[in-house]
């Protein structure tokens, strides 16, 4: 198993690979959990997307021969907990506030702020180097914002201008937080082992929600839909796609390749979740819609792309 494992490690452009796929698998996740949101809170819903992938993750590395307790510092650790705190309790809670809100093609888009959010941190914290090609990009991904969020006047939409800008709001501070987190643990990744680090970032992630929680005043609200098995019908499989699957790919990409190149692959969910929002969800493909994805993706190019 082992041998197998550093097999694959040795395969050519696999941190490319690993990035898109993440990108694929996140896409289809984002569905099912646009579709568990309509009943369940998005706190609720990130916790249990992080207790059923620690499950999945602490069932998996024994049978792959993969230890819980790796020689690694405790600077390490803490910095990975404290991803995990930040891109998924913190950055997760608000994606998923920004989805009820937005709807899953919208939500694509605002989420093309991520690729933006790493180049520029990792510019200003990994000495990566920013060009005006980048900046381009920025632009052109606040330009795509924009032209989803203006109404020409007497226009009409399922979402009123304040909830547009709120739902907005709430997604771009959780690119940020999720840039943020992967920032700080992308310098010592080469040095960890991924499923070990994935697991850290989640307990980081889930202890976060759990501290929160009591102090909720509707944490009864927010718990109970968890019991409804009816509800796991989409939490579940959103729940080992997005927060297993998706992950490990993603940490895979990160370590495996460039930030901004994996960033790059990564946006790709921006495509895929507009297809499959009006494929499954039927989510209006306007052509404001249409032309914003078109920006917001090639924004995004020009934010990550090394040139």
């Amino acid at each position: 198993m082992n041998a197998i494992a550093a097999t694959i490690e040795h395969l050519p452009h696999l941190g490319e690979t690993l990035a898109l796929a993440s990108a694929v698998v996140w896409a289809v996740a984002v569905i099912l959990f646009r579709i568990s949101g309509k009943d369940v809170h998005p706190i609720g819903l990130n916790l249990f997307k992080n207790l059923f992938a620690l499950l999945l993750l602490a069932a998996v590395m024994p049978a792959l021969h993969k230890s819980f307790f790796p020689d690694a510092t405790l600077t390490q650790t803490g910095l990975l907990l404290l991803s995990g705190f930040l891109g998924i309790a913190v950055s997760d809670t608000l994606f998923f506030m920004s989805l009820n809100i937005l709807g899953a093609s919208l939500a694509a888009i605002v989420d093309c702020f991520y690729s933006p959010f790493v180049i520029i941190l990792s510019y200003v914290f990994l000495s990566e180097r920013l060009s005006g090609w980048q900046l381009s990009g920025v632009l052109l991904i606040i330009t795509a914002i924009l032209t989803v969020s203006r109404k020409h006047r007497g226009e009409k939409g399922p979402i009123s201008r304040k909830d547009l800008i709120r739902g907005i709001i709430l997604g771009i501070l959780a690119m940020l937080f999720v840039a943020v987190g992967i920032v700080l643990v992308k310098p010592m990744l080469a040095g960890v082992e991924i499923f070990w680090a994935t697991g850290v970032r989640l307990v980081g992630g889930t202890l976060g929600v759990l501290a929160f929680l009591p102090l909720h005043p509707k944490r009864r609200e927010i718990l109970r839909p968890l019991l409804d098995l009816s509800n796991w019908r989409a939490m579940v499989p959103a729940s080992f796609l997005g927060s297993f699957l998706s992950l490990l790919f993603w940490m895979g990409g990160m370590k495996f390749a460039f930030a901004s190149v994996a960033a790059i692959l990564n946006q790709m969910n921006t495509i895929f979740i507009f297809i499959l929002a009006a494929l499954f969800l039927g989510e209006k493909a306007t052509r404001r819609k249409i032309v914003a994805v078109v920006l917001a993706f090639i924004g995004a190019f020009l934010a990550a792309y090394p040139f």
